[in-house]
């Protein structure tokens, strides 16, 4: 549980940026009142749903087999992979870290057997390739169409306009990352406390969801600036109209998934979104070996969370902890 409320906390710091950069970068909210308003959105979000813990929790892995050295190992490899691209500045996905490292740990310890393939592929993989092609299109229609109705407003009067409505736009990015990141950690205790025999069927208390509430909140407090300037600076030059499209069709996207239980990266969505918004200026609205750099890290987060998972499962069992 300690190192789950770890993980949620750094999570919260890791993936401050995918809720308030934008609003940041177009100078729509300072970065004080942004962080808090994030953090307290994000809190609310966590209430909104149990789905995507459930998901974690039993839809992944055989509940009836996993240990609590899985579950240890599982979160020490999520925390190890977002603690590197955190140092690095690189917006990889805690959601899939955490993913990564069950399965990784899953699959060393009770071998591919243990693994619910099935829930994997249309609970993890399939979102993985879809909501970023989604975040991309829905946001460069959205862009093109506000560019279209708003043609004859001058710059200005126009910017100002949006950066009011980033304030919402933002706010409802935090929420919706609440309600689908949150859940991830609610889902690992759960399984956690399950294994251990505390509770008797996968099911989340509503102690668990106001720990995970708390957690993710506070990491979001603090803040990720190393990777909020990659967001915000690195990859597309951001106006606040551009920031009010990126936000409105990641939070959209990622809410919808949450209903749904599917565990869907916020990082990726809004990286996504707001290349999405960049491209609408044509090709060379984004940098695009910003992007590329991210990509990259989005392909190797699951397979390194796993190896890190996996090898810490090693250790722990060569070591005696069971």
């Amino acid at each position: 549980m300690a190192l789950a409320v770890a993980f949620d906390y750094i999570n919260g710091f890791h993936d401050t940026a995918n809720a308030i950069a934008t609003s940041v970068a177009t100078r729509a909210l300072p970065p004080k009142y942004a962080l808090l308003m994030a953090a307290a959105f994000n809190f609310i979000g966590a209430f909104a749903g149990t789905a995507v813990a459930k998901t974690i929790g039993a839809g992944l892995v055989d509940e009836q087999t996993t240990t609590q050295v899985v579950v240890a190992a599982a979160l020490i490899g999520a925390i190890t992979w977002n603690l590197i691209t955190w140092y690095v500045g690189l917006p990889s996905s805690s959601s899939h870290a955490l993913i990564g490292g069950l399965l990784g740990a899953t699959i060393i310890a009770g071998g591919t057997g243990a693994v619910k393939w099935d829930g994997v592929v249309n609970k993890v993989l399939v979102p993985l390739f879809t909501s970023p092609l989604l975040g991309f299109a829905i946001a460069l229609t959205l862009m093109v169409a506000l560019m279209w109705i708003f043609k004859g407003f001058s710059r200005r009067p126009l910017a100002a306009v949006f950066r009011r409505l980033q304030i919402f736009s933002a706010g409802f990015m935090a929420f919706a990352h609440g309600s689908n990141d949150a859940q991830k950690t609610m889902g690992i205790i759960t399984l956690a406390l399950f294994s251990a025999g505390v509770i008797p069927t996968v099911e989340v208390p509503f102690w668990v969801i106001v720990v995970s509430a708390t957690a993710i909140s506070l990491g979001t407090a603090i803040g990720g600036w190393r990777i909020m300037h990659t967001m915000g600076h690195r990859v597309v030059d951001l106006e606040p109209i551009h920031g009010f499209a990126a936000e409105t069709t990641a939070a959209t996207i990622i809410y919808g998934a949450a209903h749904f239980g599917m565990p869907v990266s916020t990082t990726h969505v809004i990286s996504s979104a707001i290349m999405g918004v960049g491209t609408s200026r044509g090709i060379r609205g984004v940098r695009w070996g910003v992007a590329r750099s991210i990509l990259g890290a989005w392909v190797l987060t699951i397979p390194a969370a796993a190896f890190f998972g996996g090898a810490t499962w090693l250790i722990l069992n060569a070591i005696g902890v069971r």
